[in-house]
């Protein structure tokens, strides 16, 4: 018996696919009604509520660039759609480990934080690497450098002693 229509899983994965590109075609919309640039390819975001202070402090709601943190039922909601995975509310927040952030870069590194120091940590080394790319751009090699700025040696002259 010879089958022609497609297995189950192929068409559910296919759906998946499907309903994963809508979505994605969304969230682009959304974003650039904004004027907010995407800087990741894919994104999760979570919220503890046992530890998260809500009503008391609300500083991750006023700092989200996006408005994707809003009140709901007396803690904090999530539209995911919004949420561009920049760390502010992580940074925001009074408690640690009360909002868990994981992205995937573009060229597939995955970053997770979910503290401010692990954020502050994360850029510094973001910057660092695009400064060393900067300067590796300008000056490739060690050469290139020392044709650009040649080395100069002052000659310092003592003040003889009598």
């Amino acid at each position: 018996m010879v089958e022609d229509e497609p297995s189950s899983d192929g068409i559910f994965d296919l759906l998946q696919e499907t309903d994963r590109k809508r979505r994605k075609s969304q969230r682009a919309e959304l974003l650039e009604t904004m004027k907010v640039k995407e800087f990741f390819d894919e994104g999760e975001i979570a919220i503890n509520a046992r530890t998260c202070q809500g009503l008391e402090c609300e500083l991750c709601i006023k700092v989200c660039p996006t408005n994707a943190l809003y009140w709901h039922d007396g803690k904090v909601g999530i539209i995911h759609n919004l949420c561009v995975y920049c760390g502010a509310c992580v940074v925001a927040c009074i408690v640690d480990d009360c909002i868990e952030v994981k992205r995937v870069r573009k060229d597939g590194r995955v970053e997770r934080f979910s503290k401010p120091v692990e954020v502050v940590k994360l850029f510094c080394t973001i910057n660092s690497e695009q400064r060393r790319k900067r300067l590796e751009s300008i000056f490739p090699s060690s050469e290139t450098y020392l044709t650009r700025f040649p080395f100069q040696e002052k000659k310092t002259e003592r003040k003889s002693e009598e």
